[in-house]
């Protein structure tokens, strides 16, 4: 990898193949947005951190504005930053940008099946509506999904009880807690938190979504002279394969004990669905089952888990935040068993800190790349049909003028001057549009149903003995906090 080494390769170049190397720098189409001079080969991809690029995306921001150019490899990408870029992109021009790029890292090991990796078009849109439909038809929305939550939260309530008065590891309890809900509306079934198949999904999970916006990722892209070379990007492969046979035996579980029309979970309804279309030559098949249910069980596990891990991260570092919520909690839940989703209404401050820990947390930094689907413009540029557009959510929701306190953890940014709950139109951490994340609806009734349960019983505390904080996330297609341990004490006011 010593052969093409960036601005190095510059320097030492004779005047003439400067000059050469140069003009190749400067092929972009005509009126494509401005960017960094540009390498042969290898693009941009060596003048970008392969470990966490998005303070580059910043810097590259201040020098070419909102709307920018960057190579990967030899593919061109739009990075697009800042609510006006985005919402013109993501909202008003959506069907231009609703494009999935389809020769990347990503794609080729989902083989591009699924619901959130597809190209746009009537496959997508079926899956999509299929998928919404079948979410809203097992709870989504309903008493019956917040019952499914109450449901798992007395598993985290009885583990942090075995807790009290320990220091504990909270990541693989919340990774499995999410886990277990999207499981249920699935799979019709919840795992226990050491039971080794659900261990080894979730481990599968994280390590592929680490890996899928992570250095490996951006080499796979750049040379795909490498593809076949047995180097770490190989093991999101094996990953897959491991997570599909899990699927595969659940869903010949279902062909034994299914009963047609009478559907138990989300794969009784594809299978019966399967079987109302028969073999029409559409888009549904078990393939596509299979990718779905991995999909939406992925979708479902990774950024609610890693926003729960933000949160208490943060509410036991701002003590006083913590216990401003407790309060607020206590005075409007007094007398009553469980809390429900409408509760948050009577919540303003509660709302305004979990929205913040959403905005903290960026726990989709560069959402899901996007793809022009045909010629359009944006912001002035001219876009081709096929580019791939990298949406900067870091941008937007750390954005100067639109928060009051872009730069720091302060539940302010959600509240008005009367104390009441605002959400500012620059909080998309699910993004926007006809692509806006599947599970949104999902992933707001568990973090304030869990965030709230937990804060009424227990007090959480930063260990003693743990050191200073680490607030810097580990970087890849999800934001993941640096590993902590917490300390747990019963409430005495509860």
């Amino acid at each position: 990898m010593n052969v093409l080494c960036g601005p190095e390769l510059l320097r030492q170049a004779v005047p003439q193949t400067r000059t050469i190397l140069l003009k190749s720098c400067l092929s972009r189409p005509k009126n494509f947005p401005p960017g960094p001079p540009v390498l042969p080969l290898v693009g941009n991809t060596l003048q970008l951190s392969l470990e966490n690029p998005l303070k580059d995306f910043e810097t590259l921001r201040k020098s070419y504005g909102d709307v920018y150019s960057i190579f990967i490899g030899r593919k061109p990408a739009v990075v697009i930053n800042g609510l006006k870029a985005v919402k013109e992109a993501m909202v008003t021009k959506a069907a231009d940008f609703a494009g999935r790029p389809q020769d990347l890292f990503v794609n080729d090991v989902t083989k591009s099946k699924g619901v959130i990796l597809v190209d746009y078009g009537s496959n997508w849109r079926e899956h999509r509506r299929f998928s919404l439909m079948t979410l809203r038809n097992f709870g989504l929305g309903k008493n019956s999904m917040e019952d499914r939550i109450h449901e798992e939260i007395k598993y985290l309530v009885s583990t942090l009880e075995e807790s009290v008065g320990k220091t504990m590891s909270p990541q693989v309890m919340f990774h499995n807690a999410a886990s277990n809900i999207i499981c249920q509306v699935l799979f019709a079934r919840r795992y226990e938190y050491d039971d080794v198949l659900i261990k080894q999904i979730v481990q599968c999970f994280t390590e592929n979504t680490k890996m899928a916006n992570g250095p490996w990722a951006m080499l796979y892209d750049t040379f795909p002279i490498i593809r076949n070379l047995p180097l770490p990007f190989q093991k999101a492969f094996k990953n897959l394969e491991t997570s599909k046979n899990i699927a595969i035996g659940l869903i010949n579980e279902h062909k034994k004990t299914r009963v047609p029309g009478e559907p138990r979970d989300f794969i009784d309804c594809y299978l019966d669905e399967l079987e109302k279309r028969g073999s029409d030559g559409s888009s549904f098949s078990e393939e596509q089952l299979i990718m779905n249910a991995l999909d939406l069980h992925l979708a479902g596990t990774d950024t609610t888990s890693n926003t729960l891990l933000t949160a208490f991260l943060y509410l036991m570092n701002y003590p006083h935040i913590q216990e401003r919520c407790q309060q607020e909690i206590d005075d409007v839940l007094e007398g009553k068993y469980r809390v429900s989703f409408e509760d948050r209404h009577k919540m303003p401050y509660t709302q305004a800190v979990i929205h913040e820990i959403q905005r903290i947390a960026n726990t989709v930094p560069l959402s899901v790349f996007h793809c022009t689907t045909k010629d359009t413009e944006l912001m002035g540029y001219s876009i081709p049909k096929g580019t791939m557009i990298i949406e900067n959510l870091t941008s937007v929701l750390n954005e100067e003028g639109q928060w009051k306190f872009p730069h720091e953890f302060n539940p302010e940014n959600f509240l008005d001057d009367k104390g009441e709950f605002v959400k500012p139109e620059a909080f998309m951490p699910f993004s926007a549009g006809p692509r806006v994340c599947l599970g949104e609806g999902l992933a707001r009734m568990e973090l304030f149903l869990m965030i709230v349960t937990l804060l009424r019983k227990f007090k959480f505390i930063w260990p003693e003995d743990a050191g200073e904080p680490d607030f810097t996330p580990v970087f890849g297609a999800t934001m993941t906090p640096s590993p902590y341990h917490m300390k747990v004490q019963l409430r005495t006011t509860h």
